[in-house]
């Protein structure tokens, strides 16, 4: 996901967005801990995007 691909959502969108991806990240979370984490990476994906949408949704609030 890009920041160029979020700046057109609206504020709920990407709101929406961000609630499926800490839901995501928790249940990674939980996959790791037990042991059943398939790829690995997708946690570092996750995360970034967490902070992508922050990013976009703070520009918006700003500007």
């Amino acid at each position: 996901m890009k920041a160029s691909d979020l700046r057109p959502k609206t504020q709920d969108q990407l709101k929406e967005e961000l609630g499926n991806l800490r839901k995501e990240a928790f249940n990674l979370r939980f996959q790791k801990a037990g042991g059943q984490l398939g790829k690995t990476g997708r946690v570092r994906q996750v995360r970034r995007d967490i902070a992508r949408i922050k990013t976009v949704l703070g520009e918006k609030a700003a500007g």
